[in-house]
């Protein structure tokens, strides 16, 4: 299990240091703006959509490590799905953080978004974590 976290950890920080998903897209169909009063993370969150499919998704903002990381590994892992979809991982990312949902077939659903299970024992960084994630379903709620 160590060797798997210390995969984890590996992901987290590389995505943190170097997301190419950190950019502006030309004309986004939403931008939202998420924040945390509590640490001050604040991301923008632009979605390109085409029909149903999130065609494109980028960010833009500053945070610590947590939130940017799963900023950017949500957005791999969302890009390419229908809006239902999205919807079926947002929730379970957020049922994994808050520890409701331990189920490892559901969990797979995640990809690498996974990497995030052991925010929900650090309650200081379960908001840094979930940011981004609530701040998309905020938008795919609106549409």
């Amino acid at each position: 299990m160590d060797e798997l976290n210390d995969v984890y950890n590996e992901l987290i920080m590389e995505h943190s240091m170097n997301s190419y998903n950190k950019k502006k897209l030309e004309n986004p169909d939403y931008s939202e703006i998420g924040h945390n009063p509590n640490c001050g993370d604040e991301i923008t969150l632009e979605i390109k959509l085409d029909g149903n499919v999130i065609k494109d998704m980028a960010f833009s903002g500053h945070g610590c490590a947590i939130s940017q990381a799963s900023t950017s590994i949500m957005i791999d892992t969302l890009k390419g799905k229908t809006i239902e979809e999205a919807k079926e991982i947002i929730k379970t990312f957020i049922d994994m953080i808050k520890r409701e949902e331990t189920d490892e077939e559901n969990l797979k659903k995640l990809e690498d978004a996974i990497a995030f299970r052991n925010v929900s024992h650090m309650p200081a960084r379960v908001k840094c974590a979930l940011l981004a994630w609530h701040t998309i379903e905020d938008i795919l709620n609106k549409r």
